[in-house]
């Protein structure tokens, strides 16, 4: 949450207006005091000094506002993940760079801003569009990965790319969605080395 005035989401208005990244940053400090189920738009437009009215000339919903947040938020997790793969040189470390790095963005947000955290709860329980789509993008880089780890030799090649992609994938999940997450607490510390070790001995050619 580090950039909360980006935003991939689509919505009304110009899209560099001033108005609508108002809009949004309103909505952080009123989600991350008061929660996202708790704030209406009304509450945004009092804060900011506009109409609801005019608010809606920006945004349909307070979901569509929420989207916007919550694309920031899945944005940041993978600057982080992506930043952490850069670092590695083989195929296997990647893989192991993912579990961790996924794990502790994600951590982050649990802990760090609780309130936020509701929004992607509530995203994920509702299946909104901006879920879905990061859900593609980290089966889009998980593939990267493994087809790179193929090429190299690193991994075996008789398995369906597309079946190793999603096994792998609901393997990592627990730590990626956020309902998931807050059941899997206790093993956060361990999971990631362990699981990417089990998944990298699978993929041994």
């Amino acid at each position: 949450m580090k950039n909360p005035l980006t935003s991939p989401a689509p919505a009304r208005g110009p899209a560099d207006h001033e108005v609508r990244n108002q809009i949004v940053a309103a909505a952080v400090e009123h989600f991350s005091h008061y929660g996202y189920e708790k704030t209406t738009v009304s509450d945004l437009a009092k804060s900011i000094g506009f109409s609801k009215a005019y608010i809606y000339k920006f945004f349909e919903s307070k979901q569509a506002i929420g989207e916007v947040i919550c694309a920031n938020c899945m944005q940041q997790i993978e600057t982080d993940v992506s930043a952490a793969i850069a670092e590695a040189s083989s195929s296997p470390e990647k893989l192991r760079r993912m579990f961790k790095a996924f794990t502790e963005a994600s951590l982050r947000l649990l802990f760090n801003e609780r309130k936020l955290y509701e929004i992607a709860a509530t995203a994920a329980t509702d299946r909104w569009q901006v879920v879905l789509a990061y859900e593609m993008r980290i089966q889009k880089l998980l593939r990267e990965v493994l087809q790179e780890g193929r090429q190299s030799g690193d991994f075996e090649r008789k398995t369906p790319l597309d079946e190793t992609v999603m096994a792998i994938y609901l393997v990592m999940r627990p730590y990626l969605n956020p309902l998931l997450l807050q059941h899997s607490f206790d093993y956060t510390e361990d999971a990631p080395a362990l699981l990417s070790s089990l998944v990298l001995r699978s993929l041994s050619p």
